[in-house]
């Protein structure tokens, strides 16, 4: 085997592993907006109400900010 068909096969199973990786995010993506855990809606919009005195996207309460786990 040299290496040209060596980094043949790399490149095939990488692209294919990319692949893989792409649809489980898209698939994560799907079923977190279905259960009701995020509306990316919103997070679309943030393009268009991007002024200061817009209202946030998500409140973060107190108790978080003070944990650190903001960005749960």
């Amino acid at each position: 085997m040299d290496i040209n068909t060596f980094s043949a096969y790399g490149y095939f199973f990488f692209t294919v592993f990319l692949v893989v990786v792409l649809y489980a995010y898209i698939y994560h993506l799907y079923k977190s907006e279905k259960k009701g855990v995020r509306n990316y809606e919103k997070y679309a919009d943030m393009a268009l109400n991007d002024e200061i005195t817009d209202n946030p996207v998500e409140e973060v309460s107190k108790e978080q900010t003070k944990k650190g786990d903001v960005n749960e």
